[in-house]
This record gives structure tokens, C-alpha cells and sequence, in this order.
């Protein structure tokens, strides 16, 4: 019996060993940690040919709108994880892309536009912290010198606006969105966040300063959701029908 089992072992050995690829190696290498690993990259580079991985340039055949840096936006947003790297290039999952693509489909996500969103969103919070960090200094090196007597001229905080003065003005801003057409120009993201949308294919053809009307209107309205988030913590509701692209 102890003969028969250590022969199934040696043959399920054996058989596991032509799997990987490494039954033509003695015994005790057949499994080693480098006849895996090569192993593994010949798996990837079958299953890649086959079609069953998708790389970088090739996502946006699954995911509608994709860009050419997608793959790391999915994986830093989205958390996705069924990918490996080989050489300097990616691959994912092709039935996963299939899937995310279906889920922000249902969700009614343009995925190139929330790309956009998130990127405009870090601009103008870049913006906001240069603007308001007046100790920022462009260059390590110092070329400058304080005397050391220099010290204690300094200022407190000057008081907030009331938190309804800023609701008038965005409360203005919000007749403007729909009293002068602005709607039709501009998207508003997670209640607070504006954006102009995509003119430029036919922006020549708009009203002589129309576009310039628009841009000023969305830093307006960001500029002010801002304020109000610092007074009060919290951001003024703008919520939209669903037709006017609020998401």
C-alpha cells in the first residue's frame, strides 16, 4: 500500500511538473521558486496572446471612454486589482474590464468625463491651497536673510462672512445657471463642483464672449461652495434633475 501511495505521489508529481513546464528539470529544481516564476510569465505571455489580458493602449475596447491613462486611474479609484506588469507594461483582466464597464454603464458614468472631474476638482484644489499658503517658497535654497531681531508681527484671523451672505451669492449664481442658458454650457459634479463642458469642436461658433462668461460663472460658483464650506463645514446642496447632467 506505502508503495502504491509513494507512486501516486511520484506520478502526481510528475503530472503537476508537465503542467508548469519544468518536468525536463531533475526533481528537486522542478519546483523551485525560479521554475515557477518562469513558469508564471509563460503562463501570462499565453494568456495574453489568447486575449484573455487586456494592456494599457487596448482599454478603451472595454470600457467606454477610457483614456490613455486609464489603467492607473482604475486602479488608484476604482481599487482594481485582477492586473500584473510585465516589462513597463500592464494587463488587465478582460472580463473584469467587462464587468466595470457594465456596473458604470448601469450607474450612468462616463468614465473619460469623471476623469476630467477628478482632475479639475485637484487643479482648483492646488489652486486654493497656493492661494492661500503664503509661506510657500519656490526654491529649497534660501536667498534671502531675516535679522534675527525680526519676530512677533504677525495678524489673527480675520472674521467670516456670514454663511447667508454666501447663500445669496450662490443662490444669484444658480439664476444665472438656468435664467441665462448657462445650463446649457456647464455641469455641476457632486453638488458644488462646476465645470464647462466639452465645446471645444464647436466653440467658434458660439456668442462673442460666451465661453469666457461661462468659465468666469464656474469659478464663481466654486470659488463660493468653497467659502461656504469653510464657514459652515459643509458644502450648499445644488441638486439637479437628472436630465441636466447633475451627478
Amino acid at each position: 500500500m506505502e508503495k502504491q501511495i509513494l507512486q501516486e505521489l511520484k506520478d502526481l508529481n510528475l503530472a503537476l511538473a508537465k503542467v508548469v513546464g519544468t518536468a525536463d528539470l531533475p526533481s528537486e529544481k522542478r519546483f523551485s521558486i525560479e521554475a515557477l516564476n518562469k513558469a508564471a510569465k509563460e503562463f501570462q505571455k499565453f494568456s495574453v496572446e489568447r486575449g484573455e489580458w487586456v494592456s494599457d493602449s487596448d482599454i478603451s475596447k472595454y470600457l467606454k471612454k477610457a483614456n490613455y491613462w486609464s489603467g492607473k486611474f482604475i486602479r488608484l479609484e476604482f481599487g482594481f486589482t485582477n492586473f500584473f506588469k510585465r516589462g513597463q507594461t500592464y494587463f488587465y483582466n478582460k472580463k473584469d474590464l467587462i464587468e466595470l464597464n457594465k456596473e458604470l454603464t448601469a450607474r450612468n458614468i462616463d468614465l473619460g468625463r469623471y476623469m476630467e472631474f477628478k482632475e479639475d476638482q485637484e487643479k482648483f484644489k492646488k489652486y486654493v491651497a497656493a492661494a492661500t499658503d503664503v509661506t510657500q517658497v519656490n526654491n529649497k535654497k534660501k536667498k534671502y536673510k531675516i535679522p534675527e531681531y525680526l519676530k512677533d508681527i504677525a495678524t489673527s484671523s480675520a472674521k467670516t462672512p456670514d454663511s447667508e451672505i454666501i447663500k445669496e451669492d450662490i443662490n444669484r449664481l444658480k439664476e444665472e445657471f438656468f435664467g441665462e442658458n448657462i445650463s446649457d454650457y456647464v455641469d455641476i459634479y457632486k453638488d458644488s463642483h462646476a465645470m464647462l463642458k466639452q465645446i471645444y469642436w464647436f466653440k467658434k461658433y458660439l456668442a462673442p464672449g460666451l465661453k469666457k462668461r461661462c468659465k468666469k460663472w464656474c469659478e464663481d460658483f466654486n470659488y463660493a461652495n468653497h467659502a461656504l464650506e469653510l464657514v459652515t463645514k459643509k458644502n450648499e446642496q445644488f441638486i439637479l434633475a437628472k436630465d441636466n447632467h447633475m451627478i
